[in-house]
């Protein structure tokens, strides 16, 4: 995921210490760099955006409770991340609360790609999900943001098309395709 706190160099450790004193502007950086991708995150459950809206501002007071009642010492991910725990949690709560999937089942983007899927559960990324990141680097620039976009901020294809400027959702439709591919053909060499 890309936020404000890892493109400033802000580190997980030093903003965890900033939530522990209870700094208000680091809870509303976090805040502000997380909601829209965390909306985004939340369409693949098909919740609406209100219950998107409560469960992600309900996970930042988890996260601000947690972090100023020592709950939370060190973190082994992003503090994105954490929080994106936490709001998952509390969308599968939701779901639950409503009966609308099987939560047993897995859930994923999209069957044919789920090289891709994230699990936030995991304190600490996974070491499928360390060879995807560290592979996701040798790919273009192009390949790189379409992937982001699409897999770990949540748009659709109709939304990244316009963002990138892509002629046509068909265009990008291929171009997410032969990325997989390249990431897939990466990661088995």
């Amino acid at each position: 995921m890309f936020t404000l706190l890892h493109m400033t160099g802000v580190t997980s450790h030093n903003t965890l210490e900033l939530l522990k004193k209870g700094d208000n502007a680091t809870l509303q950086r976090i805040y502000e760099d997380n909601r829209n991708v965390f909306i985004n995150f939340s369409k693949r459950y098909n919740i609406s955006k209100n219950d998107a809206v409560d469960i992600y501002q309900d996970a930042i007071i988890a996260l601000h409770e947690n972090a100023v009642n020592g709950k939370i010492n060190s973190l082994n991910s992003s503090v994105s991340t954490y929080l994106f725990a936490i709001g998952k949690n509390k969308i599968f709560q939701l779901l639950r609360k409503n009966k609308t999937v099987d939560l047993n089942q897995n859930i994923t983007i999209e069957s044919t790609n789920e090289i891709l899927d994230v699990n936030f559960y995991e304190d600490k990324p996974t070491k499928r999900q360390n060879l995807i990141i560290e592979n996701l680097k040798r790919l273009g620039k192009r390949c790189v943001e379409v992937l982001k976009l699409f897999y770990y901020q949540g748009f659709n294809l109709d939304e990244i098309t316009k963002i990138l400027n892509y002629s046509s959702k068909e265009v990008l439709k291929s171009q997410k395709s032969r990325c997989i591919k390249q990431l897939k053909k990466i990661i088995n060499d």
